[in-house]
């Protein structure tokens, strides 16, 4: 029953940056391979200028988990992620941050650590973000990859990060699922034991989980393929982003 479509079938989304905020530069760089099964992406959100006033971005739900380091202040640190609905995020006028995007379900730490909002604060956790980030935060984009990659290679030591093959079958195979059903088939589960099995590794239920994918894949390919109608694809789409599919492509930049 598998496609097989590759590694990289899921490719989240950007978070939402207004059309307008042209000093405002986001890059990201893809991991190194022997990391492929873990990483999505590294990534790089930050002001060209002072801007003129607050900068807000509009995150959308993608079920990854990020590592954020504050460039501007090295301290400030923290693991984050959104559920099943956006969150608007006030980074102010000058910011610099860098970061490390997780694949769905790989992230095993403390989940009591994981930001769903803003995080502004010293990192307080048991992970060595401060210590790394120190390491960053003179090195340009491109320098900071190998820095990443070896905390990345530390977790992965720890197992606060690791493969998850449940959740790497899914997303292969997403044009194949319609319904929790066809989900716990893929991986070949019941659905009562895929239900423990997400929760357990991603904190989702698999209706949750199948609820953000289909969102992220309808930025790609024709939403009829996973909403029965365009009703229903406007409705699921108002209540994870906070807008309307013409209203969002509108305003920012995807």
């Amino acid at each position: 029953m598998e496609n097989n479509t590759g590694e990289d079938s899921h490719s989240p989304i950007r978070d939402g940056i207004e059309k307008k905020a042209t000093d405002v530069r986001y890059i990201e760089a893809s991991p190194p391979e022997h990391l492929s099964r873990l990483i999505h992406s590294f990534w790089e959100l930050k002001t060209e200028s002072t801007l003129e006033e607050d900068f807000h971005l509009h995150a959308v739900p993608d079920a990854c988990v990020n590592i954020l380091f504050n460039e501007l202040e090295p301290e400030v640190a923290g693991v984050t992620a959104l559920r099943t609905t956006f969150e608007v995020l006030d980074l102010g006028r000058n910011f610099h941050y860098v970061g490390i995007q997780f694949l769905p379900g790989v992230w095993q730490g403390n989940r009591a650590e994981i930001f769903d909002s803003y995080v502004g604060e010293p990192y307080k956790g048991s992970l060595p973000l401060i210590e790394f980030n120190k390491k960053l935060v003179s090195l340009k984009f491109q320098e900071k990859q190998p820095v990443m990659a070896q905390l990345v290679e530390q977790l992965l030591e720890q197992k606060c990060v690791v493969p998850n093959e449940t959740t790497r079958r899914i997303l292969q195979n997403l044009d194949a699922i319609h319904d929790v059903r066809d989900m716990a088939a893929i991986v070949e589960l019941s659905p009562r034991q895929l239900q423990r099995t997400l929760k357990r590794t991603t904190n989702f239920t698999p209706h949750d989980l199948l609820k953000v994918l289909r969102l992220q894949q309808s930025f790609k390919q024709h939403y009829l393929d996973f909403y029965s109608d365009q009703a229903h694809y406007i409705h699921s789409f108002r209540k994870i982003t906070g807008y309307t599919p013409e209203k969002y492509r509108k305003k920012f930049d995807v």
